[in-house]
C-alpha cells in the first residue's frame, strides 16, 4: 500500500513538473490518459530487467518490443489508434525525481513534450525504468479501444453528412 502511494505521488510530481515545463513553452497541460497509462505500465514491465544502457528511443520502441501487439492487445488498445502517439523510456538509476524530469525536459524528448499535438499521458515505471506514452485527441492517436475508435469515425461522418446536408438546403 506504501509502495502504491508513493507511485502515485511520483507520478504526480513528475506530470506537475512535465506540464510546468510545457507551460513555460506556452503549451496547454498533458492530461492522464487511462489507455496510455496502461501501456506505459505494461512497456515498463517489460523494460524492468534491462539494462539502463539499453538504447531505447521514441522512434525505435514498438520495433523493439516483439510482444508491442500483445501488450496492446491486454489495454484493449486497437493499434490504429497508436500511429501519431509517441513512447518515451528514460533509465535512470534508482528513479531519482528530478534526473527523471531532466531526463525527459534536458532531451532529445523535450521536442515531444514541448509540442501541443500531444494532449494526454501515461506513466509507467518498474526498478530503474520510467516510461511515458503521450496520446493526441486526433484518430490516430487516441489510444483507443476498436469501439471507441468507431464511434469517433462515426461521429465525424455523421458530422460531415449533415454539415452537408445543411449547406446543400440551404442553397
Amino acid at each position: 500500500m506504501m509502495r502504491e502511494l508513493d507511485v502515485k505521488h511520483d507520478d504526480d510530481h513528475l506530470l506537475q513538473g512535465i506540464n510546468s515545463f510545457r507551460q513555460s513553452s506556452n503549451v496547454p497541460p498533458l492530461a492522464k490518459h487511462d489507455n496510455a497509462n496502461c501501456l506505459a505500465e505494461e512497456i515498463a514491465d517489460q523494460l524492468e530487467d534491462k539494462p539502463c544502457v539499453s538504447n531505447y528511443t521514441a522512434s525505435s520502441m514498438p520495433s523493439q518490443l516483439a510482444n508491442y501487439p500483445s501488450l496492446l492487445k491486454k489495454c484493449k488498445i486497437d493499434i490504429n489508434s497508436t500511429r501519431d502517439g509517441v513512447i518515451l523510456p528514460v533509465c535512470v538509476p534508482h528513479r531519482v525525481a528530478t534526473l527523471v524530469l531532466t531526463n525527459y525536459t534536458q532531451s532529445q524528448n523535450s521536442r515531444y513534450l514541448n509540442n501541443s499535438k500531444y494532449t494526454g499521458v501515461g506513466m509507467g515505471h518498474e526498478d530503474d525504468w520510467t516510461v511515458l506514452v503521450l496520446a493526441t485527441n486526433t484518430p490516430g492517436g487516441t489510444f483507443a479501444s476498436k469501439a471507441c475508435l468507431l464511434s469517433i469515425i462515426t461521429l465525424s461522418h455523421l458530422v460531415s453528412m449533415f454539415l452537408g446536408l445543411f449547406l446543400a438546403l440551404v442553397n
